[in-house]
């Protein structure tokens, strides 16, 4: 991964953040936090 791809997807990241806090409140970080730990935890059970 080049510098300059680097630093694109991580704009992009910071954008979509800022626009689920703006448009959202920040919901749908909080939902998709909760099926992070949801697949983290069934990872764990497979393991």
């Amino acid at each position: 991964m080049t510098n300059r791809l680097a630093i694109l997807l991580g704009l992009a990241v910071i954008a979509a953040i800022a626009a689920d806090l703006q448009f959202n409140g920040g919901d749908t970080m909080l939902f998709l936090g909760r099926k992070l730990f949801v697949l983290l935890d069934w990872l764990a059970f497979w393991r």
